[in-house]
């Protein structure tokens, strides 16, 4: 089955939203389709604000229907206290909201981006997704992430090269309490990485050490900005680690 032909059997929609590679051109595909869909992004302290901003410029862009729901993920024990699979409750939480909100207005099937390259053995919150029956077009359809980065790149999505991305709350250690400050200062932690020009990278909490996880060809921008990098992080944390281990190798 193709992408296309899914959408003319499932023309009305809703779409799990988070503005990444596979569930913008999952909102793409349907849209050229011609099918009947809106997008739902929900926004949650684990979620960066150029994480929403990027969501709301391709839902826009592409002329689709676009609903932003607010979740208070930390209201939530089982996801504030950071178990190993905390992600089951927060996509348990994140898709409730949606499917409400979809049933509401209209919607009562459901889509995710997932995609035939992910490993659903590996991710609780692939769990979440079978009880509520959220359905994953990309996935039954075939679709490979390199394969939806090349079709979104013909297609002029600015998302097609956009990196792997991983919640906030994945920079702290399972078992440790997730808190606003904890995920304030992890955002401010990239985002000021992000404007030395470093991509795809990570900076997780080591008690609270901010360790730096880079890709090879960044490492000459961190040495580079060594003292400005020490003195912003050292604001924030109780000291700087850089990881040796390339997030490429």
């Amino acid at each position: 089955m193709t992408i296309e032909e899914f959408f003319q059997k499932n023309n009305k929609a809703a779409i799990a939203f988070s503005g990444g590679v596979d569930s913008a051109y999952l909102l793409y595909a349907a849209v050229a389709s011609g099918a009947d869909v809106s997008a739902y992004y929900v926004r949650t302290a684990f979620q960066p604000e150029w994480e929403y901003a990027d969501a709301e410029r391709i839902a826009k862009l592409l002329g689709a229907k676009f609903r932003c729901i607010d979740a208070d993920v930390l209201s939530v024990p089982d996801i504030a206290s950071n178990p190993a699979n905390r992600c089951y409750y927060c996509k348990k939480l994140i898709m409730g909201m949606i499917a409400s909100a979809a049933e509401a207005d209209g919607y009562p099937l459901i889509l995710d981006g997932t995609n035939a390259s992910d490993d659903v053995s590996d991710r609780p919150g692939m769990k979440a997704l079978a009880e509520l029956g959220i359905r994953s077009p990309l996935r039954e359809c075939g679709l490979s992430k390199d394969e939806i980065r090349e079709r979104s790149r013909e297609a002029g999505l600015f998302t097609w090269n956009k990196p792997a991305y991983a919640c906030l709350a994945t920079r702290i250690a399972h078992g440790e309490i997730i808190t606003p400050e904890k995920l304030r200062k992890t955002e401010e932690a990239e985002d000021f990485l992000a404007s030395l020009g470093c991509y795809d990278f990570r900076v997780r909490m080591t008690g609270n050490k901010a360790r730096l996880e880079l890709r090879r060809d960044d490492f000459d921008k961190i040495i580079g900005n060594r003292a400005e990098i020490i003195d912003f992080m050292n604001k924030r944390y109780d000291g700087v680690l850089l990881d040796l281990e390339a997030r490429d190798e």
